[in-house]
């Protein structure tokens, strides 16, 4: 009986053994990835930013176990332009789309030769997921209504959200569906109208999040890659009932601890799922904020379209060169390998998330075109990596997607002011007389030291001239087609 027993332990060490050293049983290792990218929110609308009467406690606690970013950028001022450069690792100049936001009607879209960031982790066997904005095209007349213009056709597995901002009058909620027909084969349109189908939109944010929670479970034992892209606040347009009413801050402060809820909530499921140290959180925004919309009440959506963002301490807001656009909160989250509650004042850009996320699992950047982000590794896991981060040098785009202004280490160069408000603030700029910013120092732009410093003028201009001459030397997948 004992002989027998000891047998039957010695082949079940055995087995449990062969299943170790058997590469089909090990346990997946790579990590997840959850990108939460919010819709013109501005760096001063967290508390952790400083912002004293938005109550957002998940988002600090995130800030709290990554490195919070106090110089994050964004390429473009505007969503679809920023959005194209986060999926990419491109400069917006080399999308051939010719404008900052393409419409519902727009007959281009993000161009099936771009290599995404969904695309590359699922080559790897990543399960892809989006849920929130698209905003990178729409099928319509002037398309032939493609397959091209979605989500399906650029690396996500599933997708749920809008085609475009929810207050385009005909923007849509869709939902990726197999079975689905309309507007084309493979996607159902859940909504439509959003604007007026005010019950949807107030929805939004809770739909996205839910999406994403179902995702997370079924995908757990697996690497995913959750993009959520939260359609607020926007205006602060729509907000739930749960959270009308509950802020200090009117409808742009409800919004935001509605989103700040959805933010905890998602990063609860992974600390129930047992996966929250080995994900990779990254959290930002696509532009700055609205600063001011109207000066008086809209007939169709009221006084919320008052209830607008902070840019805090930076000038201006979305749809502007100056700071403000640019500029917004940048978190990056790993608990399992980056050590947190770190302020890092080293500049980056969201057009150094692909780079980075694809040398940390393995996906093999694309060398037949032009990236333009950096790999910073170095500046997460210093301990590990430390390979000399290249420096940053980083172009402003404008509405045509063209640069209007370049920073160099502390320096920033202004060729053409842009401003959401109409106000150039009393300065003008131009390639011959360009404004020039120590924007470390000067984080409102207030000094012009342009004729303090030709030799840095000089050494910018050239910087910048070099740069459009590659962009149009270079050319896009739309002009190669």
């Amino acid at each position: 009986m004992k002989l027998n027993h000891l047998k039957f332990l010695s082949i079940a060490l055995l087995v449990v053994a062969m299943a170790c050293n058997n590469p089909k049983t090990k346990k997946n290792t790579k990590p997840n990835v959850i990108l939460f990218y919010l819709d013109d929110s501005g760096y001063g609308d967290f508390a952790h930013n400083g912002n004293p009467t938005i109550k957002t406690p998940n988002i600090t606690k995130l800030k709290e176990s990554g490195v919070n970013f106090t110089q994050f950028y964004v390429t473009s001022p505007a969503c679809s332009a920023s959005r194209y450069s986060l999926m990419t690792g491109r400069y917006p100049g080399r999308s051939g789309l010719g404008s900052w936001v393409i419409g519902p009607d727009a007959s281009k879209h993000i161009h099936e030769k771009e290599i995404t960031l969904a695309e590359g982790l699922k080559s790897v066997g990543y399960k892809t997921g989006l849920f929130g904005k698209w905003h990178l095209g729409s099928p319509n007349k002037h398309n032939e209504f493609s397959k091209k213009t979605l989500p399906l056709a650029h690396g996500f597995d599933q997708w749920v959200g809008t085609n475009v901002s929810h207050d385009y009058d005909n923007a849509m909620l869709l939902k990726s569906n197999p079975n689905g027909k309309n507007p084309i084969s493979g996607y159902e349109v859940i909504a439509k109208n959003l604007p007026s189908n005010i019950k949807t939109s107030e929805e939004l944010t809770g739909l996205c999040t839910k999406a994403t929670i179902n995702f997370i479970e079924e995908n757990k034992k697996s690497p995913f890659f959750a993009y959520v892209a939260f359609n607020m606040p926007h205006l602060g347009l729509f907000v739930s009932d749960k959270y009308k009413g509950t802020s200090r801050n009117g409808v742009l402060g409800d919004v935001m601890e509605e989103l700040d809820a959805s933010v905890g909530d998602i990063m609860q499921t992974l600390e129930n799922a047992g996966i929250k140290e080995n994900t990779i959180v990254i959290f930002a925004s696509d532009n700055g904020p609205w600063i001011k919309f109207n000066n008086q009440s809209d007939t169709k959506y009221g006084d919320t379209r008052l209830q607008v963002g902070y840019a805090t301490p930076f000038r201006d807001g979305k749809g502007s060169t100056w700071e403000g656009g640019h500029r917004v909160p940048g978190i990056i989250s790993w608990p399992a390998k980056i050590k947190g509650n770190r302020n890092e004042q080293t500049p980056v850009s969201t057009l150094d998330i692909l780079p980075t996320i694809f040398k940390i699992t393995g996906v093999a950047l694309p060398k037949e075109r032009t990236i333009d982000g950096r790999d910073i590794r170095s500046i997460l896991i210093p301990e590990k990596h430390k390979n000399k981060l290249d420096e940053f040098k980083f172009f402003y785009s404008y509405s045509d997607n063209q640069p209007s202004a370049i920073r160099k280490d502390a320096w920033k160069l202004h060729v053409r002011i842009g401003s959401q408000t109409e106000n150039d603030y009393g300065f003008t700029a131009s390639k011959k007389t360009p404004l020039l910013f120590q924007v470390e120092k000067d984080l409102g732009e207030r000094i012009d030291v342009a004729t303090k410093h030709p030799e840095k003028i000089a050494e910018l201009q050239r910087d910048l001239e070099n740069f459009e001459k590659q962009i149009k030397k270079e050319g896009s997948f739309w002009q190669t087609n």
